[in-house]
């Protein structure tokens, strides 16, 4: 059997990760790429060596031969773009967050299902292996029940390459180690500053874009929430410019007396290891008999801890044995939508559980508007956000 032939959408920084899942891959071919920019799109073409380069977003549907589109955009573009490929009959991965409203999810779940095409937004973090892992020991009851959950996140922007230029960002800092390199990877300005404009990401950058992986682990791993409440601050990025740090967030688990925490913050003159973006990451959930901790994903504060450790009986337990660099997660993701579509099932991140997720998100954001603890059953936000200006989030 031919290939499935697959396009990317989008060549932003994100984008690079997005490729190893079609390498060496018996199923399916990563077939072409479309950007509006047709120079960045040659160029990624040429790098991971890529047979086609499309002009427009109408060519890449108009092409008998591709099987299924990437969408990997701006979300408040990822609506009518997915709606345009289900009704061209191209299956369609969204990168998260799913849209900008529950009522876009809705019309995508819709346009999805009238077509017969599959959708799935794009999450890689319930597959980075120590997750899996520790997922796999709480079902396998090696900490009893669950009693309590709380994950950490910390930015680090100490001679972090997300930022343009690092070395003279880090000037000011006294006593510094001479030996600390720059770290991370290099962001174009582009990738970053629209997620700043809420009609454009739907909500903070944090809480919102970055967040989405966060819920999804949550109900991933333990089941449908309840309720939520939150403390979500700003933070300026430029002058008259915030992002939504630090922030605050617990939720109660639906039929569970189990609760969660999740808390933002951003260390400027931290030291934060890592490939990727600089932040921390550490999960820990403590059971009726021990305690299980993820102590890293995206970068590597702790790079001699083990990724996965568990506290039972007295005694301290350390997994080294999985794969654990971010990439490895992509590549899970991806090669599950591409199994979804030859087997003919459900991938395993549907557009019904993107809306679930997308809710979760939205009910935070509005619990600190609100100041008030939100019921999910009863919380329905369809009112998608009309387009502001080049920044949005201004305090």
């Amino acid at each position: 059997m031919d290939k499935m032939k697959f396009v990317i959408v989008g060549t932003g920084r994100i984008t690079t990760l997005h490729v190893e899942g079609y390498n060496n891959n018996p199923d399916a071919q990563l077939w072409g790429v479309y950007d509006k920019n047709n120079a960045s799109a040659t160029k990624f073409a040429e790098l991971y060596n890529i047979p086609k380069v499309y002009k427009t977003y109408e060519e890449v549907l108009s092409d008998k031969e591709v099987k299924a589109v990437e969408i990997i955009v701006p979300h408040d573009l990822h609506c009518a773009m997915t709606i345009q490929a289900c009704e061209a009959k191209k299956h369609v991965s969204v990168q998260k967050p799913m849209a900008i409203s529950i009522e876009e999810c809705d019309k995508m779940i819709k346009s999805a299902k009238d077509n017969g095409v599959k959708l799935r937004v794009f999450e890689n973090f319930i597959f980075y292996p120590p997750y899996q892992l520790v997922k796999k020991l709480l079902a396998d009851g090696e900490i009893g029940e669950p009693v309590g959950f709380r994950y950490k996140h910390c930015g680090g922007g100490l001679l972090s390459r997300n930022a343009p230029a690092p070395e003279l960002r880090a000037k000011h800092i006294k006593n510094l180690d001479k030996s600390l390199k720059p770290t991370g990877w290099k962001v174009n300005n582009k990738s970053w500053t629209w997620r700043l404009n809420d009609s454009r990401c739907g909500g903070g950058p944090a809480v919102f874009d970055d967040g989405y992986h966060k819920f999804s682990m949550f109900v991933d791993l333990l089941g449908e929430v309840e309720k939520v409440y939150s403390w979500i601050d700003c933070t300026a990025v430029i002058p008259g410019v915030y992002q939504d740090i630090p922030a605050t967030m617990m939720w109660k688990w639906k039929n569970k007396k189990l609760y969660g925490t999740w808390d933002i913050t951003a260390a400027t003159d931290m030291y934060i290891e890592g490939k990727y973006y600089n932040c921390d990451e550490r999960m820990e959930l403590t059971g009726t008999r021990g305690i299980l901790w993820i102590t890293r994903c995206t970068a590597t504060m702790l790079p001699n801890v083990a990724p996965v450790l568990m506290y039972r009986d007295g005694k301290m337990q350390e997994f080294w044995d999985m794969p654990h660099d971010w990439q490895d997660s992509f590549t899970a993701c991806t090669r599950d939508f591409i199994e979804a579509i030859r087997d003919d099932r459900e991938p395993k991140l549907s557009g019904e559980r993107g809306r679930e997720i997308t809710k979760f998100a939205l009910a935070m954001i509005d619990s600190s508007k609100l100041n008030k603890e939100i019921f999910l059953d009863d919380y329905e936000d369809t009112v998608t956000p009309k387009k502001k200006g080049i920044f949005g989030r201004r305090r």
